[in-house]
């Protein structure tokens, strides 16, 4: 009979190996549990990593869109407070030319003056709303306040109003020969206020001396194949009509004119704060409906993130239960194994000598 030597060594290298193989093992069940998909997706997939590489790329896609489409929600949000501030202002004015109408005690007429002043202001504050470092209003001069207060000390629009009266009529407003000045002249020098108003070129009164703000509206894209108008701007005929009526109303019905001459005063502004109304309700319609097309695309880009969602998972997503018991059943091989490499190591003839 022939004996061979067998070294407990080679069963222990065996054993380490093993060790190292179901550690390593254990090691992506475990982070397969936390994050529920594979640990090394190409080797599961082999050939069909690239679909779901493509998912997660069109998943990203989506998940930006609905992220900028709540920045573009809030940014319309706040130009619609905005303008329904203004349009409430404006709405003021009317009632107080309406009820003052006719007054002529300069007690009423310093009211009336008061009451302009106030809704220049917030006309001015609304109009210079910002949101997230951006104002509103400015189109795409987003970092630029689009429009200057006219009732601020030092004023260009102020001096540009008091230069055109005095280039008109000759005299100031302050002159005690405004008395002299009849309805037809009143007429023709507001038709000649609203030609500057209402010009829309570099050179005229509104660009040179109350907006900053660009006519180009900011857009925002809200799905792949849309794009919707984000905010209006301050150089639209609502805001320079709201402009010109209020500063109409603010500079000359407390001058010292006519009855007539006041009525016409008090027409036109109140024939201008009306048009304003119309036009800043009509941009508010505008935006309502960017609103609700930003609604319906987060609809439909939730519905497509789903589908996503599920799709990946299918591909991806591991057997919790699965995953789970075969690391107990890892668990207690590595608990043999060490056992046995320990015995192994005991296993020495030393000990028997």
């Amino acid at each position: 009979m022939k004996t061979s030597f067998v070294s407990n060594m080679t069963m222990q290298s065996t054993l380490l190996r093993t060790i190292a193989e179901a550690q390593t093992e254990l090691m992506q069940k475990q982070k397969e549990t936390v994050t529920g998909r594979h640990a090394d997706v190409g080797a599961v997939l082999g050939a069909k990593t690239a679909r779901t590489l493509n998912l997660h790329r069109d998943l990203q896609r989506l998940e930006s869109l609905l992220s900028t489409n709540s920045l573009t929600k809030q940014r319309l949000s706040a130009s619609q407070l905005a303008l329904g501030n203004i349009s409430e202002a404006a709405k003021q004015v009317q009632e107080t030319l309406i009820t003052f109408a006719g007054t002529e005690t300069q007690t009423q007429l310093n009211q009336t003056k008061e009451s302009f002043a106030g809704a220049l202001t917030l006309f001015t504050n609304a109009a210079n709303t910002s949101f997230s470092g951006e104002y509103l209003f400015a189109g795409i001069n987003t970092d630029v306040m689009p429009v200057n207060n006219y009732l601020a000390a030092g004023s260009t629009a102020k001096t540009a109003f008091d230069s055109a009266f005095s280039a008109f009529f000759s005299f100031p407003p302050s002159d005690p020969q405004t008395a002299n000045i009849t309805d037809l002249q009143m007429s023709a020098f507001i038709d000649d206020l609203e030609t500057r108003f209402m010009d829309t070129s570099p050179a005229g009164t509104w660009a040179t001396d109350w907006s900053n703000a660009s006519s180009q509206n900011m857009t925002s894209r809200i799905s792949s194949s849309e794009v919707i108008q984000s905010s209006t701007n301050a150089n639209t005929d609502g805001m320079r009509k709201f402009a010109l009526g209020a500063v109409i109303g603010y500079e000359l019905l407390n001058l010292n004119i006519s009855t007539a001459v006041r009525k016409t005063v008090s027409d036109k502004s109140l024939e201008f704060i009306g048009s304003a109304i119309t036009g800043i309700d009509g941009e508010r319609t505008t935006l309502g409906v960017s609103e609700a097309r930003v609604k319906q695309a987060n609809i439909s880009l939730e519905a497509q993130t789903k589908i996503m969602t599920t799709s990946i998972n299918n591909l991806e997503k591991v057997d919790t239960n699965e995953t789970a018991t075969r690391i107990t059943t890892l668990e207690n091989q590595l608990s043999l194994a060490y056992t046995l490499t320990g015995r192994l190591q005991n296993m020495s003839l030393v000990n028997y000598l």
